[in-house]
């Protein structure tokens, strides 16, 4: 079974088992994480079949088990003017939280 859900103004798809990257929770690790913004869900053992949302499924949910939180490999943003000397570097980590996926119900 997968699942499409929201968190954080993206969209995730995901199935039991899965270990995902979400924006910063401030959870601690070994916690639990239950999302109902289940935007749609794939069954696999009936063949092709699909249940949407409109926008979210009603009484779906996913059950998440926090892992760790971290933060994300450094980018640098650099952006030159060419002669005008100006220059402008910055850098960009992004704080993330290791979720692994436990359950889907419908």
């Amino acid at each position: 079974m997968q699942a499409i859900f929201k968190n954080g103004g993206k969209q995730y798809k995901a199935q039991v088992g899965d270990i995902l990257l979400l924006d910063k929770l401030s959870l601690e690790p070994k916690s639990k994480l239950e999302i109902n913004e289940v935007l749609a869900i794939l069954d696999d053992s009936i063949e092709n079949n699909i249940e949407l949302g409109s926008p979210f499924i009603p009484n779906a949910k996913v059950e998440l088990e926090v892992i760790n939180e971290g933060r994300g490999k450094k980018v640098i943003i650099f952006k030159k003017r060419r002669r005008k000397d100006s220059k402008t570097k910055r850098g960009f980590r992004r704080d993330f939280t290791r979720v692994k996926v436990t359950n889907i119900t419908k």
